[in-house]
């Protein structure tokens, strides 16, 4: 007779009906909604607003500024994360808690900090200013709000995998003649490699769509500080029902391109940690390379 499997939580039919409804309430039926009222322009026409003036210089600022956030996240989340992970030192677990801060911190509340901060009058603003540095109220400012709200996802995502990375593998590298240099290139950086991109895959996303921080020091001017969701903010307030679904439905299906990405890079480094080889094999031949 076949061994029936004990689950701890019993009724797969009754759990996965469950899912499949409160995801649909919450997820599935307002993005089809949306879609359902983007599709009243035609696709024609959401192309037209996509391609406008005002829309395209809306999407370089929202996708330059997030990009250029998620590249400065990923060399400093990885200093970040590896300084909480390799080094002891006093208040260890507070700065291991700030980490986490822009989690629990409303946005709103973020944003008006910064922008108080780095305004002309501001503790930091009135020192940098007149170095010609001007922060709040410019595309700046934007890259500083959502450097500020990304950086617990590199840090994050990193942290787990260089914790799986024995310091024996960094000596063994030593003793066998590789630089730090050598040892970082050559045995660390590939390892992490997969996890650093999808932090900042991670980053990325979340700085696409981000809102609150961002417009208490973003200035919001038309065709230079002005970022996406408030363009669809905008036409919601004058009455563009149309204009701000169209909008939204191209944030959308961006937002589901940069979700497969990140879900084919978890599969890429599921199996490369599966399929690659030791960490120990990778240290010898780094060593043996510098010599």
């Amino acid at each position: 007779m076949a061994t029936k499997t004990h689950r701890v939580l019993p009724g797969f039919g009754l759990a996965l009906g469950y899912t499949l409804v409160y995801l649909s309430l919450l997820i599935l039926l307002p993005l089809g909604g949306m879609v359902l009222k983007a599709s009243e322009l035609g696709v024609g026409q959401i192309i037209d607003i996509a391609l406008g003036e005002r829309s395209l210089a809306a999407f370089r600022v929202t996708f330059g500024a997030s990009l250029a956030a998620a590249a400065v996240n990923a060399f400093f989340g990885l200093i970040v994360a590896w300084i909480l992970v390799r080094y002891s030192f006093p208040g260890k677990r507070f700065v291991d808690a700030l980490v986490d801060l822009p989690f629990a911190l409303p946005t709103a509340v973020a944003g008006i900090t910064l922008a108080t901060l780095y305004a002309g009058n501001g503790w930091l603003g009135r020192y940098l200013e007149p170095l010609g540095v001007k922060v709040a109220y410019t595309p700046l400012g934007i890259v500083f709000a959502l450097t500020f709200i990304t950086l617990p996802f590199v840090v994050r995502t990193l942290q787990p995998v260089i914790e799986d990375i024995e310091t024996e593998v960094e000596e063994a590298a030593a003793s066998l003649g590789a630089s730090r240099w050598q040892t970082f290139t050559r045995v660390i950086f590939p390892a992490i490699f997969p996890a650093l991109l999808t932090g900042f895959a991670l980053a990325f996303a979340r700085a696409i769509g981000e809102y609150g921080s961002v417009i208490f020091i973003a200035g919001n001017l038309p065709m230079i500080s002005e970022i996406t969701p408030l363009l669809i903010i905008s036409k919601l307030e004058q009455y563009d029902v149309l204009g701000a679904t169209a909008l939204a439905v191209v944030m959308l299906v961006l937002s589901f391109l940069l979700l497969l990405g990140v879900n084919v890079l978890q599969w890429w480094t599921a199996n490369r940690h599966k399929h690659g080889e030791p960490l120990e094999a990778t240290a010898a031949k780094a060593a043996g390379g510098a010599q």
